[in-house]
């Protein structure tokens, strides 16, 4: 359950890469249509070499809408998904707002 209140910290998506659950020191953030959570407390789902990793250090939305777990599907660009892959990329945006942390937006480069 998400405890603290939404941050609205600038990420450029280079600068969310460092945060791909690669480095142990560093949290673990996912970002969907652009809003960055913290997912830190799972590192067995997000950390590295974990099943949902390829989420981890970028913005999913594409990947999330489509349920796919491809390196190439795990992109911002939501643009392309039909009614029912949005209506399951909001249905997951509904289950990071519930369990994580907001700790920023993405920015352009």
């Amino acid at each position: 359950m998400a405890t603290e209140p939404p941050k609205d910290t600038p990420f450029k998506p280079s600068e969310l890469a460092a945060f791909d659950g690669t480095d142990s020191s560093k949290p673990i953030y996912v970002a969907i249509k652009g809003i960055v959570y913290d997912v830190t407390k799972k590192p067995e789902m997000y950390g590295a070499g974990s099943g949902y990793n390829c989420f981890a250090g970028k913005d999913a939305s594409k990947a999330l809408g489509k349920s796919s777990l491809k390196p190439e599907d795990c992109v911002a660009d939501y643009s392309s998904l039909d009614e029912k892959e949005m209506e399951t990329l909001d249905g997951w945006v509904n289950f990071f707002q519930q369990r994580y942390n907001i700790v920023g937006k993405v920015v352009d480069n």
